[in-house]
């Protein structure tokens, strides 16, 4: 079984997002029984908070919930646990790397940067524009499922 982790600031829109994409798209092709996936945060900010209310709305437009999903916060132990970390923006990488003494293993990387147009999802809770998040949160899990299958 493969396990992938998403990490944004809060866990509360970026991670969640491509957690159930994720999710919703290996369910889709079958192979949900090959992979483990879920979402975290490197603040402690929203731990325990469910997903952000446009956020949600997003993913019930195309078909997906994400009923029961709560905010929690990356743990150094969660190193040993995953074995792939996808930051939404370089800051989460940063605190990854930090909180994760490095990254000796290679785990840590940018969702975005599995694609053709390597970059960051812009955090729509300050940019207020969950379609644009959603797009990138779409290719960029599309993009992970072709090069991990």
């Amino acid at each position: 079984m493969f396990r992938v982790l998403f990490v944004c600031h809060g866990n509360i829109c970026r991670s969640p997002m491509a957690e159930f994409v994720l999710k919703d798209l290996v369910e889709q092709a079958g192979l949900a029984h090959r992979f483990r996936i879920a979402s975290a945060a490197t603040s402690s900010e929203e731990v325990g908070n469910p997903v952000y209310p446009p956020a949600r709305q997003k993913l019930a437009e195309h078909g997906i919930d994400c009923a029961g999903k709560a905010a929690r916060r990356l743990r150094r132990e969660d190193y040993e646990n995953w074995d792939l970390f996808l930051g939404m923006d370089e800051a989460n990488l940063r605190d990854m790397r930090r909180l994760f003494d490095g990254d000796p293993s290679g785990k840590c990387s940018l969702l975005l940067s599995h694609t053709d147009r390597p970059g960051q999802v812009a955090d729509p809770w300050y940019t207020g524009d969950f379609e644009a998040t959603w797009q990138d949160v779409l290719e960029g899990c599309q993009s992970l499922l072709d090069e991990l299958i």
